[in-house]
């Protein structure tokens, strides 16, 4: 297991370079990031001003390790105030390992640098702001797709060739070929506007609103079934599909007709042998998807209105504000990373034949 993980977290390392050598090439090429942060209306002398103290003044190779030292938990940094790499305060939390010559090394959290739409404001702070509601949607959006999923399939599988099979797999058919963003506003028309006074549902809403008086945020429960749905459809129909293909095989396992030869009754063969075998290419299709679900919400979010990541991540786009968009996409990779290890370790739970080396 500890070799396992070793393994794993070097791998893990090398991927999220890559990741962050291309969002930091492919996204400087967009344009001159001093111009971009003070519009259009600047002088020469702003521009320079910018460009030194964000160290865009500097060859791209020396910008991409200035970005490296950012990003890394040990970090050096000059002691020259005029310097980029200047230990500044507002920069950086940080504590002091060692010192040598004009450079101390630190330990620190990675710095994803400023917004440039939102000048003085960290990029972590606004990830921070946004990623809860985010994680709220995308959790409720799985178990609805969990839950679901898992029950229809089971059904699917047991009624084989009926029409009730059939029925559930026209409609994960459907379900998976229907775009999140189509659906979204499908939905938000239907139950937010045609039918708002049955479902008293709102074509959109954060999950934090201020109250009528102005005062205070509440939260806003409701606001969360319309995306959390929309955003659930197309695992919901991928989680039908599997299961019901995977409890089928099962079933045709030498250990279940052994089951059934000792009297056991059809739901005990079920519950208590086939579904846990079942779930194996469940749980990966989950993992995959409820990582994809933090990208996939941009669209849901935006036209739900959201505030989460996604909607940040549009506004971002829209504003041309690079670190946002590069710190969101990173934040997304690593996510992305350590739930695929998890679902290593639970695969190889589910499955005793699994073995992790």
């Amino acid at each position: 297991m500890i070799r396992y993980l070793i393994n794993k977290i070097f791998y893990a390392f090398i991927t999220l370079l890559g990741v962050i050598t291309v969002i930091f090439f492919l996204f400087n090429k967009l344009g001159d990031p001093a111009k971009m942060m003070l519009g259009q209306n600047q002088s020469e002398e702003q521009v320079a001003a910018v460009k030194k103290k964000y160290g865009f003044d500097k060859p791209i190779g020396t910008q991409f390790l200035y970005y490296l030292n950012d990003l890394s938990p040990i970090s050096f940094h000059s002691k020259t105030e005029n310097d980029y790499t200047y230990l500044s305060p507002n920069k950086y939390t940080a504590t002091e390992l060692f010192s040598f010559g004009n450079t101390t090394t630190v330990i620190k959290a990675p710095y994803l640098r400023e917004s440039f739409a939102k000048q003085g404001k960290k990029v972590s702070h606004i990830i921070g702001e946004t990623i809860p509601n985010t994680f709220v949607l995308a959790i409720s959006a799985i178990i609805i797709a969990i839950a679901l999923g898992i029950v229809f399939g089971i059904i699917s599988a047991l009624y084989k060739d009926t029409w009730i099979d059939k029925t559930i797999q026209i409609l994960s058919t459907f379900g998976m070929s229907v775009p999140s963003f189509f659906s979204a506003i499908l939905f938000a028309w239907l139950f937010g506007f045609v039918l708002h006074k049955y479902t008293n549902l709102e074509m959109t809403g954060s999950l934090y609103e201020l109250d009528d008086f102005g005062e205070k945020m509440r939260i806003q429960w409701k606001n969360l079934i319309l995306p959390a749905i929309v955003l659930g459809i197309r695992p919901l129909a991928v989680v039908i599909q599997l299961m019901r293909n995977s409890l089928l095989e099962v079933l045709n396992q030498d250990y279940i007709r052994t089951a059934r030869a000792k009297g056991l009754s059809e739901f005990q063969v079920i519950k208590n042998h086939a579904v846990k075998n079942a779930l194996n290419p469940v749980v990966t299709a989950i993992s995959g998807w409820f990582a994809s679900m933090l990208a996939g919400a941009v669209f849901v979010e935006y036209i739900f209105g959201w505030n989460g990541l996604g909607k940040e991540i549009v506004n971002a786009l829209n504003t041309l504000d690079l670190p946002v968009i590069m710190g969101a996409v990173l934040v997304i990779a690593i996510i992305f990373i350590t739930i695929n290890i998890f679902v290593d370790i639970i695969y190889a739970w589910l499955d005793p034949r699994v073995k992790l080396s």
